[in-house]
């Protein structure tokens, strides 16, 4: 299984005619700013409550007790939105062997049913993770660690899976509107060391 790689700074320059060369630059959805903001926030916030827990366990020999609840939420949270940004910039993973060998036409039909697929899969999962927040809400259950209302933490499920399914549904418009001489021209250039 293989991933496209992520460019990097190499790829970012201009080339001789002073356009930009990034491979996805004309591809990649301008709206990722959402993801990769929210990346960094939930990151800074581990961080920061994972570094006031260290210090707290070496100062007093005991810990936060909410810590660890809020840190698994904040990593599932990380989690779906890396999802969201993998889906827009078309870098999930994926076999090499079925995605990389065929005709264009094959490559680019396998690319957008790849892309439906991720959106029903995740509609589904934002259907049925409503379910699970009313029962949360409607039962008053409540988080193990802290006491607060679980559906504070799962209506963030369906809320994400949406954006999900949305940035997926995205990917196959793009790549709808693509001919096959542009996927494969896309394509090649994001294999480029």
């Amino acid at each position: 299984m293989s991933s496209h790689p992520s460019p990097g700074p190499a790829d970012d320059a201009a080339a001789p005619d002073g356009a930009p060369t990034s491979p996805s630059s004309s591809d990649e959805p301008r709206s990722l700013r959402i993801e990769d903001w929210l990346t960094v926030i939930v990151m800074a916030l581990l961080a920061l409550i994972t570094f006031a827990n260290v210090l707290v366990r070496y100062f007093t020999s005991s810990s936060f007790a909410w810590t660890e609840e809020i840190s698994i939420f904040l990593m599932i949270v990380l989690a779906l939105v890396a999802g969201s940004a993998a889906v827009a910039r078309d870098r999930h993973i994926r076999i090499e062997f079925f995605c990389e060998s065929g005709s264009a036409a094959r490559r680019r039909f396998l690319a957008q049913l790849g892309a439906l697929m991720v959106a029903l899969l995740f509609a589904l999962i934002a259907a049925l993770s409503v379910r699970v927040v009313w029962d949360d809400f409607r039962y008053e259950e409540t988080s193990p660690g802290i006491g607060v209302p679980q559906w504070w933490y799962s209506v963030w499920l369906p809320v994400l899976s949406l954006l999900i399914t949305w940035r997926a549904v995205g990917l196959f418009i793009r790549r709808s509107r693509q001919s096959d001489v542009e996927f494969l021209g896309d394509d090649s250039q994001e294999r480029q060391p």
